[in-house]
């Protein structure tokens, strides 16, 4: 019997980029390869690459540097596959020539003929033996859904255009037959990810496509809509990410008052001030922003807002910068993230005039870290006292000794978690993947502390 040609996988990156991973671990195992997470013992590595900021550029090349040493048969995909160098238009292959190939990202076919090419693909697969929703990276309760690729914004801070090219929305049939197939099979937390989730559609002019025989059209409104329906009889949540806040969300608020999606929007505001955010050349004006958010509240009161911004960017003025400290304590950012600006190279950003020396953009990240870290306590502790749902992510021993979920409030590995004390119940069994009620007993930093009822 034949040996079975094993492909060892590093996936690196966004959750876009983990999406792109998971459809070429799918088509791998569909043809009948093995995969595993080591370099030891695998007849090749693929490495899916981030190129977004320089650390993430550092970190990619050096696990190709390590898989090259480990291993020596490397093929190379994702955004800094895309990326030129400094004396060629491939930088992977600048610095490490001996890889096997390289692709850019959402390149599934070509990093296939790429493994054929160098690693025949074993005879008779056991194609029924891959679930319907595919091979899946996160835990199996919950999944990411890709329902666009590329972006069609040019915020001079951004490279990503240059990686992953514009907007192009996926048919929305497929979208939602994906989350049918993600539901079956277990999973109870559906995060909606792209570039820019509030855009879908606009590339193709919001034509009609199809699912299950019916109309649906392929925009925002009524594929969260739709999601919404697929998610109830499963008491599955759908959260949306990377949410824009141009005027037509607001017809998405209604869906979450209404419990059909999650109250929570991750909207990337990057700054407040109308200036700051023309040098970026972001598409939404920040003016604007602080009467958005409080006309969501008044919509949907519990609605949670997450949110990252940019310190210290080109040209930003002490002014500029007290305006963005006083957007999140007004608007009341329940999440908020942070970065001092770093110069990304082929970024326009870095011909702006007015650089911030580098230790005052990491002392205005600080500051407004505290500020923000401040409001977020100050919004968690309105919340001892209620029972929420929360989602188990971890309960050794059938949380006996107690676990750790998350409510509504917090998406997977970006915000908080609540810390669930052991039941008082001797019947209380808490089951990874499985929703339990909890009263919420105190704060604990970004944490909330509760017991399972």
């Amino acid at each position: 019997m034949q040996d079975i040609p094993k492909v060892g996988f590093v996936s690196l990156g966004c959750p876009k980029a983990l999406t792109d991973s998971e459809l070429i671990l799918t088509q791998l195992s569909a043809e009948g390869y093995q995969t595993s997470k080591t370099f030891e013992g695998a007849d090749l590595v693929i490495v899916n690459t981030c190129g977004f900021i320089d650390d993430a550029v550092k970190e990619s090349l050096d696990t190709i540097g390590e898989a090259l040493s480990a291993n020596g048969k490397v093929i190379v995909t994702g955004c800094l596959g895309a990326k030129a160098g400094h004396a060629s238009d491939n930088l992977v292959k600048e610095i490490h020539p001996s890889v096997l190939a390289v692709t850019g990202p959402h390149a599934t076919q070509e990093v296939m003929d790429h493994v054929h090419a160098h690693l025949p693909k074993p005879h008779d697969p056991f194609i029924d033996l891959v679930p319907a929703a595919g091979i899946k990276l996160t835990p199996k309760h919950y999944a990411y859904l890709k329902i666009s690729e590329g972006c069609n914004h040019r915020c001079t801070f951004c490279i990503i255009p240059s990686m992953r090219g514009d907007l192009v929305s996926r048919p929305v049939g497929d979208v939602l037959k994906e989350a049918r197939a993600l539901f079956e099979g277990g999973v109870k937390e559906l995060l909606v990810v792209s570039q820019d989730t509030s855009a879908y559609g606009v590339d193709v002019k919001y034509r009609t496509g199809f699912f299950d025989g019916k109309p649906v059209k392929t925009r925002m409104l009524d594929l969260v809509e739709e999601l919404g329906k697929l998610a109830e009889p499963y008491g599955a949540w759908v959260r949306l990410h990377y949410v824009y806040p141009y005027p037509h969300v607001d017809d998405v608020i209604p869906l979450m008052a209404q419990g059909k999606v999650l109250p929570y929007l991750d909207v990337p505001f990057q700054h407040s001030h109308p200036d700051v955010l023309r040098r970026m050349k972001r598409p939404a004006s920040g003016e604007k922003n602080l009467e958005r958010i409080q006309r969501w509240r008044e919509m949907c009161p519990q609605l949670v807002i997450r949110s990252t911004f940019i310190a210290g960017f080109p040209g930003e003025t002490e002014a500029e910068f007290e305006d963005l400290l006083a957007f999140v304590r007004e608007a009341r950012i329940d999440r908020a993230g942070c970065f001092a600006y770093s110069p990304v190279e082929g970024a326009s950003a870095n011909e702006l005039p007015g650089a911030v020396p580098a230790e005052v953009r990491e002392e205005r990240r600080a500051r407004f870290m505290a500020v923000a870290e401040e409001v977020s306590a100050a919004k968690l502790r309105e919340r001892v006292g209620a029972t929420m749902q929360v989602l188990v992510d971890n309960a050794p021993g059938l949380g006996k000794k107690g676990g750790v979920g998350r409510s509504y409030a917090d998406a997977p590995e970006i915000d908080g978690t609540v810390k669930l004390l052991p039941p008082e119940k001797l019947s209380k069994q808490l089951k990874v993947g499985e929703f339990t009620k909890a009263r919420v007993m105190s704060t604990q930093g970004h944490d909330l502390i509760a017991l399972p009822i």
